[in-house]
């Protein structure tokens, strides 16, 4: 019988894991948009240790191993926003990245009143597009960063806290 995966918050020791994973999941976007020196391919250890205590990270683990991530934090105005979920390649298209995004989703809304939630990706990143659109995400901007590259920013209401307890 083989090991499940599971999803709990994030810690101080999953920060190296967590690091490791990112890089590795990043260079596929990297590739595909001609640049390598994108914010999650340069970000430190240090700077994923202060995402750890000042907003939302979730890991899914196989076993010890950190397999899959994802960020979020409240702005002020009911704005939840969810970034970086990364899943290694090994496990991905296996409904892991869809059930981080819940996940996230749930803990976020649990620690405040949030309206909206809201993502980006690269305009050519059609599986990531794929995933957001499926549980609900429609895209509400676009953003040139460079030739190559356009943001798109995804984002839908939060469920009313009332229909989301009797759920």
């Amino acid at each position: 019988m083989g090991m499940s995966v599971t999803i709990s918050a994030a810690t101080e020791q999953d920060a190296e894991q967590i690091l490791k994973l990112q890089y590795l999941c990043y260079q596929s976007e990297a590739e595909l948009y001609g640049d390598y020196s994108i914010e999650p391919l340069t970000q430190s250890l240090d700077s994923i240790k202060a995402e750890l205590s000042s907003g939302t990270v979730l890991v899914a683990r196989l076993g010890p191993e950190v397999v899959a991530s994802v960020r979020g934090t409240i702005v002020t105005d009911g704005t939840a926003r969810i970034n970086k979920l990364i899943v290694h390649p090994r496990m991905q298209r296996h409904g892991l990245g869809g059930r981080l995004l819940i996940a996230v989703e749930e803990r976020l809304a649990a620690a405040g009143a949030v309206k909206h939630y809201q993502l980006f990706t690269g305009h050519r990143s059609e599986n990531n597009l794929m995933l957001y659109r499926k549980h609900g995400y429609v895209a509400v901007a676009t953003e040139p960063v460079s030739e190559r590259l356009t943001l798109v920013t995804l984002a839908k209401d939060a469920e009313p806290a009332a229909y989301a307890a009797s759920a």
